[in-house]
């Protein structure tokens, strides 16, 4: 039995939790759960980042305390977690004793080796608040291409990054007055003292995944700096120790006591659990001489690597404790292809969501499009009502459906004592193996596949052995029972496979089979001469209308919402300023106009409306799919389609699709593509097929 501890980013306490928080947090609990369910002791914890000046403004906007702001959204951050069946082992705070005790220690540490140091830094300081001002609360001019209305550390419009101080123009966003320039003392951290340490650290055991590694590299070639790690009074947070008296109050910078709250959160757990029988010794876990007895994991989103995979590692290794075992970074999620936006409603708060739909829908969606990668991901809302009322409503649950009547009716709910089909079960039982792997390696997409393959076998055999109209036929009494109960023996083998993910139904479904168990070791377990319940549904289609109450209700909910920051879409922790790499213009130049075709150049393309008659993978090419398109010619046409990472292939059978039809055909080492399906959307990020109407007549010329 592995000893692992596993976190999440901590979300900041000053807004509410967004389906771009639930990426992460879904993520890690599926993990969590997927390792707890092979037998491996795994404790998940996390809490608010309660620090900073956005919080204590916030408090301020309030009329309340920064404690009673913190507080009360703490609570409302759990509720929300609650509600999405996120299964923390303790949910804590960073505004706590063991967090103050924590950074402190790590601080007195590194001052004592030698690796703290202080300097005098010139910043923006807004005379009506008396207070320095952060990046994010600077808005001016870019000193580049004059664009207006920009933040104090990069510009939007062509991607320059620059000091606050470089802003032409500048204004507070607090009091909107002109701000001065002021001299105060900061404390650094030597951050390029362990260049070497992390050079090593980053690539050594899979710490990483490569695609980090080789951002990291770009770092570590521009040259680490040191790392300012202090803040001004009046700021919500932990007061440095040891200051000399004469000097005015200076706190830590929130991203030094964030990732603490890691260790403080556990510790709270472990005095909690003091002479239980599943008490927790933090020393296991957190001293280096114990790093190969225990695992500790970060899931996080790809705009903090930067603190998690240089910072806090060479934190905790100048302060003499262990350094995480691996740190997963995810991709930032998409809706329709697209940032989140409020004017489309499609940035939307947990608790509206939870409003409207049941959140295990989305903990599947999730989990059908989360790989081991650092991709963003794309919730489409189209295919979100498809693929879980396809895969979950129309192939899991209703192998349960389809043969519990038959069961319970004529059979008094009693399953057969031999397995008629013991090669087909023990198929799908070894399939366990291969989606525990997959689990592991968090390759959700992956299991999600063998899952409904699994399935897809399943329902095949039903359809196949056609219960219905054997129970019609005289004498047929005893094969009608052993397929049913085939049936729900494999419905129970995909409910231990789906209980990470699932876990409120996979509740529901052992009241239906009438069991206890349905953990991992219990796959190889077959129902037989067992007695299971009277079915209940235990899953309802997703409605069209309401994804579309959701969507309108987000526009309406957050169309007033003012403080909280949103300019990242994963986590509220700020990002990562890349202060190694010298300043770069976007190649993209905003002011440059389209080159313009003519109607005859135009006219030249042929595309028709294509019927998807077969969609699948090519073996040996990670980014295509082969499509079987009738085009309303004489014989179907071959088209490869570079979408694979943004599509299972069952997506698009039946579509109907655009096809450019007169483009020369291409020889490719998989066979010969015959034209085009069109998408739209970044390569990188999020293609989208263009699909038409049912309506739309295969053939039929676009013009």
């Amino acid at each position: 039995m592995r000893e692992i501890l596993v976190t999440s980013a901590l979300p900041y306490a000053n807004g509410d939790i967004h389906l771009g928080h639930l990426v992460e947090y879904i993520q890690t609990d599926i993990w969590a759960r997927a390792m707890k369910a092979q037998g491996h002791q795994v404790t998940y914890v996390c809490a608010d980042d309660a620090h900073g000046t956005a919080i204590m403004l916030k408090a301020e906007d309030n009329g309340v305390t920064p404690e009673e702001q913190i507080a009360n959204v703490k609570a409302s951050h759990e509720a929300d977690f609650a509600k999405f069946l996120i299964n923390f082992d303790n949910y804590y705070t960073t505004h706590s004793e063991e967090n103050k005790h924590f950074s402190e220690l790590i601080y007195r540490r590194l001052n004592s080796a030698g690796h703290i140091s202080t300097k005098d830094v010139e910043q923006l300081f807004d005379p009506e608040k008396q207070l320095f001002l952060a990046d994010r609360f600077v808005k001016g001019t870019c000193p580049e291409c004059a664009a207006a209305d920009q933040y104090g550390d990069n510009c939007e419009v062509c991607g320059t990054t620059y000091d606050a101080t470089e802003l032409k123009d500048p204004r507070s966003t607090l009091s909107d007055a002109t701000p001065v320039l002021k001299t105060s003392k900061h404390y650094f951290f030597d951050l390029p003292e362990f260049s070497q340490f992390l050079q090593d650290w980053t690539r050594t055991d899979n710490r990483l995944q490569p695609s980090i590694i080789n951002k990291l590299q770009e770092w570590f070639d521009a040259g680490l700096t040191s790392w300012d790690i202090s803040r001004d009074a009046p700021y919500f947070g932990f007061q440095i120790p040891d200051t000399p008296s004469d000097e005015p109050d200076k706190y830590f910078y929130v991203w030094l006591d964030a990732p603490v709250g890691y260790m403080a959160s556990f510790k709270n757990l472990c005095e909690k659990r003091v002479g239980s029988d599943n008490a927790l010794d933090f020393d296991r876990y957190w001293l280096p001489e114990n790093e190969n007895k225990t695992e500790v994991y970060h899931f996080i989103g790809k705009d903090i690597v930067y603190f998690h995979a240089l910072f806090w590692p060479a934190m905790l290794a100048g302060s003499e404790f262990r350094t995480p075992t691996g740190v997963f970074a995810h991709g930032f999620l998409m809706v329709n292809g697209e940032k989140m936006s409020k004017s489309r409603g499609t940035f939307i708060k947990a608790e509206t969501y939870a409003e409207h739909l049941h959140p295990e829908y989305l903990r599947y969606y999730f989990a059908s499009k989360l790989s081991d990668k650092v991709e963003d991901i794309n919730l489409d809302l189209e295919d979100f009502m498809q693929k879980v009322n396809s895969d979950m409503v129309g192939k899991v649950v209703n192998i349960a459906s389809r043969s519990a009547g038959f069961l319970v009716k004529k059979y008094d709910g009693m399953l057969t004592e031999i397995c008629a089909e013991p090669r087909l079960l023990e198929d799908i039982t070894k399939t366990g193996d291969e989606i525990a792997a997959a689990y592991e390696n968090r390759e959700f997409s992956r299991a999600m596949r063998l899952i409904m393959q699994c399935a897809d076998k399943a329902n095949e055999y039903i359809d196949e052995k056609k219960p219905w109209a054997l129970a019609k036929v005289e004498g047929s009494e005893q094969e009608v029972q052993d397929v049913c109960s085939v049936a729900i023996n494999i419905f129970r083998q995909l409910m231990v496979y789906l209980a990470p993910v699932l876990p409120e139904l996979t509740n529901n479904a052992k009241e239906f089979l009438n069991i206890d168990n349905l953990s991992f070791a219990s796959r190889n377990e077959w129902l037989l001469g067992h007695q299971i319940n009277k079915f209940k549904p235990l899953m309802q289609r997703i409605e069209e209308k309401d994804v579309a109450a959701m969507v309108e209700a987000s526009k309406a909910s957050l169309g007033a919402t003012a403080t909280s920051d949103t300019r990242s879409a994963t986590t509220s922790m700020p990002a990562a300023k890349n202060t190694q790499s010298t300043k770069a213009k976007s190649t993209a130049d905003s002011a440059k106009l389209t080159d313009y075709i003519g109607i005859d150049d135009f006219s030249k393309v042929e595309m028709k409306v294509a019927h998807v008659l077969e969609c699948n993978y090519v073996e040996g090419a990670d980014k295509l799919l082969q499509f079987t398109l009738d085009v309303g010619e004489d014989k179907p046409r071959n088209v490869f389609s570079g979408i694979r990472k943004f599509y299972e292939p069952e997506q698009l059978v039946n579509k109907k699709v655009i096809c450019v039809t007169n483009l020369a055909p291409r020889t490719m080492k998989f066979g010969i593509s015959e034209g085009m399906v069109l998408s739209a959307g970044d390569p990188k990020t999020a293609l989208v097929v263009i699909t038409l109407p049912d309506e739309a007549i295969v053939g039929d010329v676009l013009a």
